[in-house]
């Protein structure tokens, strides 16, 4: 039953943020092939993973976790269900003081399992003037533990503007979703050139802007 209700939800998901969002999917650098990979991107709103989510082919969406706070999304009943259930997100545990589990571990076992992941390496929402927060070093230690899987860089445009933080009601606006070049930790990268150069492959894709 559980199962039947998490796909009813699902679609109905979908089906929300095609119509809010209008949302369409810029394969510009890769595309949608039956392939293992780390969607890393940009974060500006709590919607994030559902567009990315929601413009892949369903054969790639039901293989695809999310990656996401284990606080918020286990804060509420209908939360939990809807990140375990509907989503099946890897939910991480944002205090390092209430950890059990290592968050690399983690995604490095969903990987494992043969799904791709979806992830923010600015950990935390963007809501400033800034295009992008300094990367956590979390997207460099999956690189380097699961170096054969390719990570591709995504930029979602307008989301923000859609759902503002403290708003309740979503503004409807036309929404891009902007896949860039699958890429891999180099032999011998060292941390801050690996970020570094993730963190410009993203802000290539910010300056290419949607598609008219």
């Amino acid at each position: 039953m559980a199962s039947f209700f998490a796909g009813v939800l699902a679609a109905l998901i979908e089906f929300l943020a095609r119509i809010i969002t209008a949302v369409r999917a810029i394969w510009d650098g890769v595309g949608p092939i039956q392939a293992q990979r780390i969607y890393f991107a940009n974060h500006t709103s709590n919607g994030d993973f559902v567009l990315i989510w929601t413009v892949l082919p369903p054969s790639l969406r039901r293989r695809t976790r999310p990656v996401a706070a284990a606080d918020y999304w286990l804060s509420s009943g209908l939360k939990r269900f809807v990140g375990r259930e509907v989503f099946d997100a890897v939910l991480i545990e944002r205090d390092p003081t209430h950890r059990q589990t290592d968050p690399v571990s983690q995604m490095a076992a969903a990987l494992d399992g043969g799904s791709s992941l979806i992830l923010f390496p600015e950990g935390t929402r963007n809501t400033g003037e800034e295009h992008l927060l300094p990367f956590k070093t979390g997207l460099y230690h999956l690189a380097r533990h699961r170096p054969a899987v390719d990570l591709v860089p995504v930029w979602i445009e307008n989301l923000n503007r859609v759902m503002p933080k403290g708003e309740v009601i979503p503004i409807p606006l036309l929404c891009t979703v902007r896949f860039g070049e699958a890429m891999r930790l180099s032999d011998g990268e060292t941390r801050d050139d690996f970020l570094a150069r993730c963190r410009a492959a993203l802000l290539i894709l910010s300056e290419k802007g949607p598609v008219t």
